[in-house]
């Protein structure tokens, strides 16, 4: 059998209309989708928010209720998992305890008959940088060795396809961001698509050229990591990709190239390139990271826009100090402020300025009505 460089015979992946019903409940809602061929794809979400089902559905391990899934032109829709030209990586790893790591890695390989597989086993192990571990038991591997053994294990059947769940899941976070270094470099190196199954929001936007984030069985965005961090379409993909302050507003007219906002009776402007509505209810957002203090109007630049408030929390987390601080209008607002060591820090119950540049800003769609906008769930990310 003759060796298939990997991406030789890759496609794009296409999720066409597809929905999953269990009963009454409906996981996935009429998705559509393409992963284009070769790209590192993540779907980002909250626990039961359609993700798993989605990745089980292109490994054949559940079948959709309607809809079509295709790799290029091949309709795999109703094809046996074993049948598909795609392997995936599970968080458990998966792993033979009674067999070597070398055996472990070529398991797919035996199972199909292919004969002189060890300099592909060697191969695969020099690529996740476990050179001379082949003759040793999972046992005797770290968690982050287990893992990349089980990546070896599906890479070395060359899928069109590689499925991610939730694959750094069980490692610590020291481990989980530099084994996300080395599956960027390692989808790199091969370049086959990979699709990477996370509620990481970190974790997504290391890794992935495309991040949808999912919610209720449908795909509330998509696009770039800094595309949707720097501009999110609504309100829950901004406080679910980071964290967002978002004021209730109101627009009220336009000025030139910028929308005139109105939020407990302070007066705003968003560039309109920078606008998701233009028109009637909107949440007016700045990242926390992009707000600024000053113990006082005068010492605020000019052209930047401002409220003023009174510190209620300080905490030290290394690279910035996180504050809360309540305008007259009482929702706290979180300031990261970098610990650069220009200036000290501010005190609880200090009255300071929050100030912003005016293209660090954004509005998105507001329901009519509603004046809080939505918190995600912490729990739901376990």
């Amino acid at each position: 059998m003759t060796e298939q460089p990997y991406g030789a015979s890759g496609a794009d992946l296409n999720l066409v209309g597809v929905t999953k019903s269990f009963g009454a409940f409906t996981a996935v809602d009429d998705l559509s989708l393409t992963v284009p061929q070769g790209s590192f794809f993540a779907l980002l979400g909250a626990s039961g928010c359609g993700k798993t089902t989605t990745l089980r559905m292109i490994a054949g391990l559940e079948e959709p209720t309607t809809g079509r899934i295709l790799l290029g032109d091949q309709d795999v829709t109703r094809l046996r998992p074993y049948k598909r030209p795609v392997n995936t990586v599970f968080q458990s790893y998966a792993l033979f305890p009674h067999l070597s790591i070398a055996d472990n890695v070529a398991f797919g390989l035996r199972r199909r008959g292919v004969k002189g597989i060890a300099d592909q086993v060697e191969r695969m192990l020099h690529l996740v940088d476990l050179d001379g571990f082949g003759k040793r038991k999972p046992s005797q591997l770290s968690g982050g060795q287990q893992q990349r053994v089980a990546l070896a294990r599906a890479l070395i059947n060359h899928p069109q396809v590689l499925l991610l769940d939730e694959p750094l899941g069980a490692l610590d976070l020291k481990l989980r961001r530099q084994m996300q270094v080395e599956l960027k470099r390692i989808q790199t190196e091969v370049g086959i698509t990979f699709v990477h199954v996370t509620h990481d929001q970190e974790e997504a936007m290391t890794m992935a050229d495309t991040v949808a984030v999912m919610n209720a069985g449908r795909i509330e965005q998509l696009g770039s990591p800094v595309e949707m961090y720097d501009f999110p379409g609504t309100a829950f993909v901004a406080n679910f990709l980071g964290q967002s302050n978002l004021f209730a507003a109101t627009v009220t007219g336009r000025s030139g190239d910028d929308v005139l906002v109105e939020s407990h009776g302070a007066r705003f402007s968003v560039p309109a390139a920078r606008c998701r509505v233009t028109d009637g209810p909107g949440w007016l957002g700045v990242r926390p990271e992009k707000l600024h203090l000053a113990t006082g109007l005068d010492k605020v630049p000019s052209g930047h826009q401002s409220v003023t408030g009174i510190i209620t929390d300080s905490s030290y987390v290394g690279v910035s100090t996180q504050y809360l601080v309540r305008p007259a209008w009482g929702d706290e607002l979180t300031v990261f402020s970098p610990n650069s060591g220009v200036a000290a820090p501010l005190a609880v119950a200090g009255e300071v300025t929050v100030h912003w540049r005016p293209e660090h800003a954004f509005l998105l769609p507001r329901p009519e009505g509603q004046t809080v906008a939505p918190v995600v769930d912490a729990e739901a990310l376990a």
